[in-house]
């Protein structure tokens, strides 16, 4: 059986002319959804956030099959089961969806380190679930799945490992923000840097992943932590969250040399510019995903001759089943305020219009509620 949904539908990836509000590179469509299979699970979405991988996926940096549902980052309610006997789990409760679900059983996921599940990886680069192939259609031909999530939308097919349940009293539209930026931004510094007390820490980039490092950053004892941004209304943001310092792209060289440095951007020159402000000994993490064509230009060198260590992060190195209880008990304490990092809150046929300030960098983190 399947049932009607409506759903942000992206057409053609790259090729959309600015701004989106004109040209709606995103359609709001009725799809059909089909039924859970089992070790899947049927959820109603109650927040969705907005996020640069969706963007890179509408602007061409990240190429994806066409078309494609959006949306990766959300809490949702459960709706029905594929296996009614699926443990941990029932109707209602709530849950956080994740964007990359782990397989359990590669040689990765049994390391510890399912956030390199190739298993899981490629279903997300063929837009299906994990099981394989999509659950949404329109017409009759098929619509392939974002990051095996599909978050703008009314209701949503995940797999069983592409969500982790959490307490019921936490506001939909912060609890979404938990399934990607903080993920991401607060992983890699706990998890990816380890970032210890009293080290010296500086990010790059202050959108919702950056903000959310920011704020790891501080959680986790870092002196100072100081931020990179060209617009002011975020810089001012990171000192109300507690950056010793926030200054514009240039205006760095005025401040010493970090043990940790954060990228965020997703552009190969900023990682280059953050590698050089890294102290001697020091570690560099890198979260942002720039197109697949830019390379990146540093000193080799220096690797050795100044110990530095380059890192890449994806998805914060987490296990979000360890990590978002984790988190959220961090944010329950007031440690993690992520509700500050929220911009808005839309309808989702503004989706269009909100991609535009993401696009200009006038948003830290959106989110859409589906209206039902």
């Amino acid at each position: 059986m399947s049932r009607k949904i409506a759903a942000a539908v992206l057409a053609q990836s790259g090729g959309h002319a600015t701004p989106y509000a004109q040209t709606a590179p995103l359609t709001v469509k009725t799809l059909d959804l089909a039924d859970p299979k089992p070790g899947e699970v049927l959820v109603r979405i109650d927040a969705a956030g907005l996020c640069h991988s969706d963007l890179s996926v509408i602007n061409g940096d990240r190429p994806r099959p066409m078309p494609m549902a959006l949306g990766h980052e959300a809490a949702a309610t459960v709706l029905a089961l594929g296996d009614p006997d699926e443990p941990g789990l029932a109707v209602g409760d709530r849950v956080v969806l994740v964007f990359l679900p782990s397989c359990g059983q590669c040689p990765s996921c049994l390391s510890g380190e399912g956030y390199l599940c190739a298993t899981g990886a490629a279903a997300n680069g063929k837009g299906e679930l994990l099981r394989g192939g999509s659950r949404l259609s329109c017409d009759g031909d098929g619509i392939h799945h974002h990051l095996g999530v599909s978050a703008f939308a009314t209701q949503a097919v995940v797999d069983r490992r592409s969500l982790v349940k959490i307490d019921a009293d936490i506001p939909p539209e912060t609890a979404a923000l938990f399934g990607c930026a903080v993920l991401t931004g607060v992983g890699a510094v706990m998890n990816t840097a380890k970032v210890r007390p009293g080290e010296s820490v500086m990010i790059y980039g202050l959108g919702g992943v950056g903000l959310a490092a920011l704020l790891g950053a501080i959680a986790s004892g870092a002196q100072p932590v100081v931020a990179v941004d060209p617009f002011p209304e975020k810089r001012a943001l990171a000192l109300e969250l507690g950056a010793a310092a926030a200054v514009a792209p240039g205006e760095e060289g005025e401040l010493a040399a970090t043990d940790v440095v954060i990228e965020t951007v997703g552009k190969a020159a900023v990682l280059a510019t953050a590698y050089r402000f890294a102290k001697r000994g020091g570690r560099i993490v890198t979260v942002g995903l720039p197109n697949p064509a830019e390379d990146l230009s540093i000193n080799a060198l220096s690797l050795v001759a100044d110990g530095k260590t380059l890192m890449g992060s994806y998805m914060g190195s987490s296990i979000p089943s360890r990590d978002i209880p984790r988190y959220i008990a961090l944010w329950r304490y007031g440690r993690l305020p992520v509700e500050k990092l929220l911009t808005s809150v839309s309808p989702l046929e503004d989706i269009n219009e909100l991609m535009d300030l993401l696009a200009a960098g006038q948003a830290v983190r959106q989110v859409v509620v589906p209206a039902w």
